[in-house]
């Protein structure tokens, strides 16, 4: 089969996503169908999430228990704090943090189960304060049933791709609509959320995955471990080892051709210096680095970091408490993971008394007329003039 290019997938996804939008649950059972074949109903019921924790291995709950408490730990100190701030007497600015009514929680279903996404999504919402919490998720295994039980998912529903997503934006009848989008998928999902981007949040578009690994004396055979370990996630997925140590480089490669796989997406670079390895890292900006030292971390970028031999990257999938939904692409040039305060709106209320108007009106009458807007500056003016002259009233009583 050709392989779809991203324009025809762009295309395709947005002829599924105004499908869903105009025919809301008869357009997600006929996409469903047709690319998942999956048959209404989508919503799972409580009887079915309990037999998913039932079936699922004892070591394993005790698993996503511990994934859980961490994650929650991490959460609780990432939300934004209300504040209020006197900026003169009269003029009180209020930040307040408020969370999301409603979110959509999108967990993959393609070739492995990922409870540890149902964690990594829901339970930030759940300490942000989110009431409505859905997970959608196309291929439910019983310990994402599990996970979606113990993290305290609201809903959960047997849908995936375009129309999962669809859905969450739009509503479609039996499903109400979300204030925000988040979680991994393919291509077809970030095309979908990008898609819908300008009628409901999401967290950010989110491809295949990526680790790079900077490294001048680390275990050759755990670095290939590792990256092969990244590489696992998808034929698409992108690992690479930076080094200015040739040795080092050769040691990684036998390591990898050791373990009996071809590993296709594996990239090895020879850096020239230290320098010439900053840049490297910094031009892929990557989902996941792993280096040597904290010194080497600090002039880096990406999604998260991993510092030293023993921080396998792998451990911050799932049991390290920070969140394993990361941005790709380079946009760890301008963001981090996803976090708790990804569920909460934050604005501000701002309170401006007449002796407050007094003190900073002239200055914005002066501003307003400076860029041209009159009209700012005659709305300022008029409720100066007002405070004006009830000073001057009870001056004008007290003369005579």
């Amino acid at each position: 089969m050709r392989a779809m290019t991203t324009t025809s997938i762009e295309r395709r996804v947005r002829a599924i996503v105004e499908d869903v939008r105009r025919r809301g649950d008869a357009a997600i059972a006929s996409w469903s169908r047709r690319l998942d074949g999956i048959e209404p109903p989508f919503e799972v019921s409580a009887a079915q999430l309990r037999a998913g924790w039932d079936a699922t291995p004892r070591d394993v709950r005790r698993a996503i228990a511990l994934a859980i408490r961490h994650v929650r730990r991490v959460a609780e100190r990432q939300i934004p704090k209300p504040f209020v701030v006197r900026v003169r007497p009269g003029v009180r600015v209020e930040q307040r943090v408020e969370p999301f009514r409603r979110v959509a929680c999108y967990v993959p279903g393609g070739r492995f189960p990922l409870p540890s996404t149902v964690v990594m999504t829901v339970v930030p919402a759940r300490v942000a304060g989110v009431r409505e919490v859905d997970v959608y998720c196309p291929s439910l295994s019983p310990a994402v049933l599990a996970a979606a039980l113990e993290a305290g998912a609201t809903r959960v529903y047997r849908i995936g791709g375009a129309q999962a997503i669809a859905a969450a934006a739009y509503g479609s009848g039996t499903i109400a609509r979300a204030d925000k989008i988040v979680g991994p998928g393919n291509v077809w999902v970030a095309a979908a959320k990008q898609q819908v981007s300008d009628d409901c949040a999401i967290d950010f578009r989110a491809g295949p995955s990526e680790i790079v690994i900077w490294s001048e004396r680390g275990c050759a055979a755990w670095i290939a471990a590792d990256l092969a370990a990244q590489a696992e996630h998808d034929p698409r997925a992108r690992a690479v080892l930076v080094t200015t140590r040739g040795r080092l480089l050769e040691q990684v490669r036998r390591e990898l051709s050791r373990s009996g796989r071809r590993v296709k997406n594996v990239t090895l670079l020879r850096a020239r210096d230290r320098r010439d390895s900053i840049d490297i890292v910094n031009g892929i900006a990557p989902e996941h680095l792993v280096c040597d030292s904290d010194v080497d971390a600090r002039r880096c970028l990406a999604g998260t970091i991993f510092i030293g031999r023993w921080s396998a990257q792998a451990a911050g999938d799932y049991a390290t408490g920070s969140n394993h939904v990361l941005p790709t692409g380079g946009a760890a040039r301008f963001r981090g993971g996803l976090s708790a305060a990804d569920f909460v709106r934050v604005f501000t209320v701002q309170t401006i008394t007449a002796r407050g108007l007094r003190a900073i009106g002239p200055s914005i009458v002066a501003l307003a007329e400076a860029e041209g807007l009159q009209a700012h500056a005659r709305s300022i003016r008029m409720r100066l003039d007002v405070s004006a002259a009830r000073l001057e009233a009870p001056r004008a009583t007290r003369a005579r």
